[in-house]
């Protein structure tokens, strides 16, 4: 079976300002050292970057756009641009996986509850297994108009919600042992 990994929205927005990421601490360093396995493992690596003309920090071109520069000086098989939450929408995921011949797919990155959780949504619904790195996620705490939560309660709502059906939740060191054991 062969897997990709997917490194979700790693982009500077998420480093400073009000959008910053909170929860879990050190997740950057596990989509790191996530990344860093793949490439050592043959797994592809997979850098998907979200673009926005409504929403300025994520405007292309811009400096919040740009990929976080630990993630843009790694290797990668595809750098694939998206316009929506979900990774397979209106992009060449799909068929660029399914040309690779690739049928498992490791889930890291931004925001947990929005475009990695829609993603894992998507892949499953398409007939992909899908591992989600339950450290190499993250989110921040949110108030809308429909109330508040913590990135705490957010992200382990989501986890257990993408165990419930959608994916293997598992943590990045657990992920990395399972794919050395083989």
């Amino acid at each position: 079976m062969k897997k990709a990994l997917l490194v979700i929205d790693v982009q500077n927005v998420y480093f400073t300002g009000p959008m910053t990421v909170t929860y879990p601490q050190g997740s950057l360093n596990n989509i790191l050292e996530a990344m860093d396995q793949a490439q050592a493992s043959g797994i592809a690596v997979v850098i998907i970057q979200h673009e926005s003309s409504t929403m300025a920090a994520f405007r292309k071109g811009s400096t919040e756009w740009e990929l976080h520069p630990d993630i843009a000086s790694r290797k990668r098989d595809i750098l694939i641009e998206k316009t929506y939450p979900g990774s397979f929408t209106g992009t060449k995921l799909e068929s660029w996986l399914k040309e690779s011949g690739i049928s498992s797919l490791i889930i890291c990155g931004y925001m947990t509850q929005m475009c990695c959780d829609t993603t894992a949504r998507q892949a499953m619904h398409l007939g992909f297994s899908v591992d989600f790195l339950s450290d190499a996620t993250g989110t921040l705490p949110i108030t809308n108009k429909a109330g508040s939560i913590s990135a705490e309660e957010l992200h382990r709502a989501i986890l257990i919600t993408q165990a419930m059906r959608f994916s293997n939740v598992i943590k990045t060191r657990e992920w990395i042992e399972s794919i050395n054991l083989r």
